[in-house]
C-alpha cells in the first residue's frame, strides 16, 4: 500500500520500478545508504481499485493508518492501552453516558488546511445521515448526539456505553468537512471513490496503479520528524506465492501472509534478518447464511459443526502454524479468562460421524440424498484454499458435498457483504475483548437484509434476547461482562451462527536488515500485521533507517 531534491527522484524512480515490477523493492539500501523506503508484501486477491474510501470495507485497508487516522490508538494486545491521536485526550462522565475529546491543536490535513474538531463531529454525523458509513453500528447503538465546541467533541448517549470507545476513537477514521461536504462526496459518500484521499496521516497517495499503490511522506504530518521511512509501496498480489518470494528474497521487507514451512522457506535465508511474529487475535470461520438455503436449517448447521476435524485441518492446511479454534468462538490464550470451558463441554464439539449421521436425518439427508453445499473463498489465499480442500476431504465420506469456490477478492466482498453465498470462508477483525468480534458475528445492528451490505454480522443472525445482551454489556460491572460473554458463547454453541475453524494471527513477517522499529512479542506496541488498521500506521511510525 503506501513518501526531499536529488534523493527524492531517486526513490521516486525506484518507487515507479517496484510499482511495475508487481513484486515491489526497497528502493534503497544500496551501495551503504540508509533505507527510507520499504514494500509491503501482503496478499489481497485481487489487483488495486484506486478507491480509499476508508468506510468502503473492500478498500478501507488501502487509506486507514496510511492517509487517514483515527482520534485515539487503542492496542488490542496491551489491555487496551490508549495512545492519543487526533485527540490529545479524552474523559467520560461518571454515569458513562457521555464522552468528551478535546482536539490537539496544530494538525492539518495533508492539503494544509487546519484539522479542527467540527471535522471530527461532521465525521460522526456523516456516519449518522449515512448507515452504510457507519460499519460499527454506533448510530443504532444508543449514540444520540456529536456535537464540536472550540476544540473540543461531545457525544452523548442514551445509555452506558464506555465499550464502544474501541469504535469510536480507534476504528473511525476522521476525514476531512471540505471535502466530504462537497462534490461527489456529498452526493454519495457510501459509493465515493475518493481517489485522492487528502487525511492528516503520515502519508499520501502519490501514484496508484491496479499493481501498485505508493504512498509518500506527508508534509504537513503533524508529528515532526515523523515518518522516518518516507516511500512505501503496496504491490498487489493475487496469490501468496509471488508475495513470499518477494519477502524470502528480500524484495519486500513487511509481510502479512501465511508461508508455507516458514522456518525453512524464509527465516533460514536470512537467519538474522528475517523474522515471524504471529499474535492470534480473531478466528478465520464459516460464515453460515441463515436467511436462506439448507443452512437456515439448525440441524445441517449442528451437522457441519461436528463434522470438521480442526486439529487436521490446522495440520493439513497450515503446517499447524494456526492453533484450531473453539465454536464458542473464543480466542485462546489471548483471552483465556473469559472461556467457558464447562459450556464448551455441554456441547462437545468434535468431528462425531454419529452425530453427524444423526443431525442429517433431522434434516431430511442420507447417503441416499447427499447434502450439497458451496463455499466461497478468496483466490490466491493459498492457506485457505488448503484448509478448505482438507475440509472438502473429510465433509465427502459423511455425506456432504462442498464444492469450494475461490473467487476474486472484490468478488468475494460484493458476495459476502451482500449475503450471496451459501457458505463463506473469512475472519472478523476482533478487538480487545471477546465482546467485540461476538458482536461483529451476532448484533443484529451489523447485518441488513440479502442484497444489502451487511457490515460485519455476514450470516445475518438476529435474535432479540441476543442483541439485549450486547446491549447491556457497556453499562455491566466486569463480572456481569463475563457472565453475558458466557451467555454469548452459548449462543454460538446453541445456534451455530458461524463455525470457527481456525484461530485468525496477526500475520507478520519482517525484515531488519534496513529498517528497525518493528513490534516484537517483547514489544507488543501493535497488532503486526500491515493489514490491521489502524495499528499500521503505529508501525509506521516506529519505523526508522538502521543505523
Amino acid at each position: 500500500m503506501k513518501r526531499s531534491a536529488l534523493i527524492v527522484v531517486l526513490l521516486a524512480i525506484l518507487g515507479l520500478i517496484a510499482g511495475c515490477s508487481g513484486g515491489g523493492s526497497s528502493g534503497s539500501g544500496t551501495n551503504g545508504s540508509k533505507s527510507t523506503s520499504l514494500t509491503i508484501a501482503n496478499v489481497g486477491g485481487t489487483t488495486w481499485t484506486c478507491g480509499f474510501n476508508p468506510f468502503n470495507p473492500s478498500v478501507s485497508g488501502l487509506s486507514i493508518g496510511f492517509v487517514y487516522e483515527p482520534l485515539v490508538y487503542v492496542n488490542p494486545l496491551q489491555n487496551s492501552k490508549e495512545t492519543p491521536m487526533i485527540a490529545e485526550s479524552s474523559k467520560w462522565s461518571s454515569d458513562k453516558k457521555t464522552l468528551t475529546f478535546t482536539i490537539r491543536d496544530g494538525i492539518k490535513w495533508s492539503d494544509g488546511k487546519p484539522l479542527t474538531a467540527d471535522d471530527v463531529a461532521f465525521t460522526f454525523n456523516l456516519l449518522k445521515a449515512n448507515k452504510g458509513l457507519d460499519l460499527n453500528a454506533l448510530w443504532s447503538s444508543g449514540l444520540q448526539s456529536v456535537e464540536a465546541s472550540g476544540n473540543t467533541v461531545t457525544m452523548k448517549f442514551s445509555t452506558p456505553s464506555q465499550p464502544y470507545f474501541y469504535y469510536i476513537a480507534d476504528q473511525t477514521p476522521i476525514v476531512p468537512k471540505h471535502i466530504w461536504s462537497t462534490g461527489e462526496a456529498a452526493k454519495n459518500p457510501v459509493q465515493f471513490t475518493d481517489a485522492k484521499p487528502i487525511g492528516s496521516g503520515p502519508y499520501t497517495v502519490s501514484d496508484c496503479k491496479p499493481q501498485n499503490v505508493r504512498y509518500q511522506a506527508n508534509a504537513n504530518f503533524w508529528q515532526k520528524g515523523k515518518p522516518a521511512i518516507k516511500t512505501i509501496n503496496y504491490p498487489a498480489y493475487t496469490d501468496n506465492s509471488p508475495a513470499n518470494l518477494d519477502l524470502a528474497t528480500g524484495k519486500a521487507q513487511w509481510g502479512g501472509q501465511y508461508i508455507p514451512n516458514v522456518d525453512k522457506y524464509y527465516v533460514d535465508r536470512d537467519k538474522t534478518d528475517n523474522h515471524y511474529w504471529y499474535p492470534p487475535v480473531a478466528n478465520v470461520q464459516i460464515f453460515l447464511n441463515l436467511k436462506q438455503g439448507p443452512t437456515a436449517d439448525l440441524a445441517v448447521r449442528q451437522a457441519l459443526a461436528y463434522a470438521i476435524d480442526k486439529d487436521q485441518v490446522s495440520k493439513i492446511g497450515v503446517g499447524g502454524q494456526l492453533p484450531s479454534s473453539n465454536q464458542a468462538g473464543i480466542v485462546l490464550p489471548t483471552f483465556k479468562d473469559w472461556y467457558d470451558q464447562a459450556a464448551a463441554d455441554k456441547y462437545g464439539y468434535k468431528q462425531d460421524p454419529a452425530k453427524v449421521k444423526q443431525y442429517l436425518a433431522k434434516a431430511g439427508y442420507s447417503t441416499a440424498k447427499p447434502l450439497n453445499l458451496s463455499i466461497i473463498s478468496v483466490s490466491g489465499y493459498t492457506d485457505w484454499e488448503a484448509e478448505l480442500q482438507e475440509i472438502k476431504h473429510q465433509l465427502q465420506p459423511l455425506g456432504i458435498n462442498l464444492d469450494v469456490q475461490n473467487i476474486a477478492g472484490q468478488t468475494y466482498d460484493n458476495k459476502l457483504y451482500k449475503g450471496d453465498f451459501q457458505l463463506a470462508y473469512g475472519s472478523q477483525t476482533g478487538g480487545p475483548a471477546p465482546y467485540y468480534e461476538l458482536r461483529q458475528n451476532l448484533y443484529s445492528g451489523n447485518t441488513a437484509p440479502i442484497g444489502q451490505n451487511a457490515s460485519s454480522n455476514y450470516s445475518r443472525y438476529s435474535s432479540k434476547k441476543t442483541d439485549a445482551l450486547f446491549n447491556e454489556y457497556p453499562g455491566a460491572d466486569d463480572q456481569r461482562q463475563h457472565a453475558i460473554v458466557n451467555d454469548l458463547q452459548g449462543v454460538m454453541l446453541a445456534d451455530v451462527p458461524t463455525i470457527p475453524v481456525l484461530e485468525s494471527v496477526s500475520w507478520f513477517q519482517y525484515n531488519t536488515k534496513e529498517i528497525t522499529g518493528w513490534p516484537t512479542e517483547q514489544d507488543q506496541y501493535a497488532l503486526p500485521a500491515p493489514y490491521a488498521v489502524p495499528d499500521n500506521e503505529q508501525v509506521l511510525l516506529h519505523l526508522k533507517p538502521k543505523g
